[in-house]
């Protein structure tokens, strides 16, 4: 039976191999793309869309962008807002309005609110 120094080693060794590994795919991946990033731009420089010295520029950046870190350009820790946002339905011929008035006061205002277009839909209906 392996001691635990031998299955320290093992998984160190395991560590070491995966992160060699990982950096030879990056490494050939990068490759890939930067052969692909300089092939547009010669076919931009031979269109006449760039100089040369935009190319070279324009590959030197998009290599740089790749090699970043995905959490640095997008960040993630965005916090839900603490209630939802308020939408207020606006006809042609009116300004929108701020409101401050309290949670309770929105529920009965739009109550009744409600009740009128319930009312309304009914008088329209008897007269059809």
């Amino acid at each position: 039976m392996p001691g635990f120094g031998d299955i320290v080693q093992k998984a160190f060794y395991l560590g070491v191999g995966l992160a060699s590994y990982a950096g030879e795919k990056a490494g050939g991946k990068l490759a890939e793309l930067r052969s692909q990033v300089q092939k547009l731009a010669d076919e931009m420089v031979a269109k006449g869309e760039m100089t040369t010295d935009e190319a070279r520029r324009f590959v030197e950046d998009m290599m740089k962008q790749a090699q970043q870190p995905p959490s640095s350009t997008a960040p993630t820790d965005k916090t839900p807002p603490a209630e939802p946002r308020r939408i207020e339905i606006v006809e042609e011929d009116e300004e929108p309005t701020v409101k401050d008035s309290s949670p309770t006061d929105d529920v009965d205002g739009l109550r009744n609110q409600v009740l009128e277009l319930q009312e309304e839909l009914k008088r329209l209906q008897r007269n059809d």
